[in-house]
């Protein structure tokens, strides 16, 4: 399996190399900080009336960008889909000023 030279990738094939079957779904949560709660409770809506299980929690240790919304979205650890939703979620929060943080998830063998 060819997984891309970049962070996503990187993390990937340290979940292969633990034994990680990438191609069962689980819930994989995305983190998108922001520097005020009303941009973050903006973007953390605009998910929810999407379908998606979404927290928004004010004590991220960033002092510029406290706002820390975790969307939650069932799928393969695929790295075509990871990386896509990311640059979705990034669309979005350009609205209000957010950034990507990252992602993780469970992992394990099957």
């Amino acid at each position: 399996m060819y997984l891309p030279n970049d962070d996503n990738g990187d993390v990937l094939r340290r979940m292969v190399e633990k034994g990680d079957d990438l191609a069962r779904s689980r819930n994989i949560d995305f983190s998108v900080l922001f520097a005020d709660e009303s941009s973050a409770e903006k973007f953390a809506a605009h998910f929810r009336s999407l379908g998606y299980e979404v927290s928004v929690k004010g004590d991220y240790p960033n002092q510029d960008f406290p706002w820390d919304v975790l969307v939650v979205r069932n799928m393969p650890a695929s790295h075509e889909e990871i990386t896509n939703f990311e640059s979705l979620l990034q669309s979005v929060a350009d609205r209000w000023g957010g950034h990507n943080d990252g992602w993780g998830c469970f992992s394990g063998p099957s």
